[in-house]
């Protein structure tokens, strides 16, 4: 796959049929489970009735995200009818209750908190602006993981800065999108203060990134969320202390792409992600600085030489292909409306 800067119909095609081929294949999954006796033991598909596929339930999630982005992006592509096919197989009342079910066990509470929680709501984001049903058939999923960030943010007295799934950074970028998109303004304040009291003081990172097996950029990520929460020029202002040497192209970690050693090694696959996501927040970013500021040039840059790294692994060994689309789309899409 070639390394464009924008999304066509053709690409996002392409994305869209490897979601359809990845969120009903049902093995190898990874399951996040805790047991509290035998009576838990069952297949993924038993477990999950909607999300059993694309190696474990988050990847799952997304995979269906970037089908419904594809969908809203492209309604008129011959690819659309084939979403359309999948969605009404898959949102049906029954499946949407069973997923719910899963989530009322006692030993559920952690369950993919809170990568799968963002995910999920940002999933519901992009149904509220498809027509048809599935965002009302969701809607009582969506609501259940809006409550769990409602109990669990004010628990939650520090933040968790990873490049891995449990970056709250990341969780609350996703989950802003949901709480605007379904004028949940109490989320979302809830949402931007816990941002604001675990981000908004940080000065001059130092980015000691990547990690080996990161595929979120603990620095770039909690500029993207900021960027969400802050008024433009706040944003601006903030982002100018937090990494102060940006236009210069320091700290140098951020502006190199990850090298990856071993695409078919779950974990080190990951690194393909990282670049991804940082061309994503470098694109977003930039979109949110003044006209002229040297390091909206240099975050443009930086997101261009991310995506030549790891665009053209989107496709190939399944340990990256059940979940990299979604990534690739996100920065392929990153500035929309800013």
């Amino acid at each position: 796959m070639s390394s464009p800067s924008r999304l066509t119909p053709e690409i996002a095609a392409g994305f869209a049929r490897i979601a359809l081929g990845h969120v009903t294949r049902p093995w190898p999954y990874k399951l996040d489970q805790v047991l509290a006796g035998e009576e838990d033991l069952a297949s993924p598909q038993r477990l999950h009735p909607i999300f059993f596929g694309s190696f474990d339930w988050h990847s799952c999630v997304h995979g269906y995200w970037t089908l419904a982005a594809v969908r809203r992006r492209f309604p008129d592509h011959p690819v659309a009818v084939e979403i359309d096919a999948r969605f009404a197989q898959a949102f049906t009342e029954d499946a949407v209750e069973g997923e719910r079910a899963f989530l009322r066990r006692p030993t559920a509470r952690g369950f993919e908190r809170p990568y799968g929680w963002a995910w999920l709501l940002k999933l519901q984001a992009e149904l509220l602006g498809l027509d048809g049903p599935w965002a009302t058939r969701l809607a009582p999923l969506a609501a259940d993981f809006a409550d769990r960030f409602r109990a669990h943010l004010p628990l939650a007295a520090y933040p968790v800065r990873t490049g891995v799934h449990s970056s709250t950074a990341f969780a609350l970028a996703l989950a802003l999108d949901y709480a605007a998109s379904a004028g949940d303004s109490e989320l979302g304040d809830l949402l931007r203060g816990k941002a604001l009291s675990w981000y908004a003081g940080d000065r001059d990172c130092q980015a000691w990134e990547p990690s080996g097996e990161d595929f979120l950029s603990p620095a770039l990520m909690e500029a993207e969320c900021l960027r969400r929460v802050l008024p433009r020029d706040d944003f601006r202002a903030w982002f100018a202390s937090f990494l102060p040497r940006a236009a210069e192209g320091a700290p140098a970690s951020l502006f190199i792409p990850a090298s990856v050693s071993d695409r078919s090694d779950g974990k080190i696959a990951h690194l393909d992600g990282l670049n991804l996501s940082r061309a994503w927040c470098w694109r977003s970013i930039a979109s949110a600085l003044a006209t002229g500021d040297p390091v909206a040039e240099a975050a443009r840059a930086a997101a261009r030489i991310h995506l030549e790294a790891s665009l053209p692994h989107v496709a190939g060994d399944y340990m990256g292909e059940h979940w990299l689309a979604s990534f690739a789309l996100l920065a392929l899409t990153a500035g929309e409306g800013a």
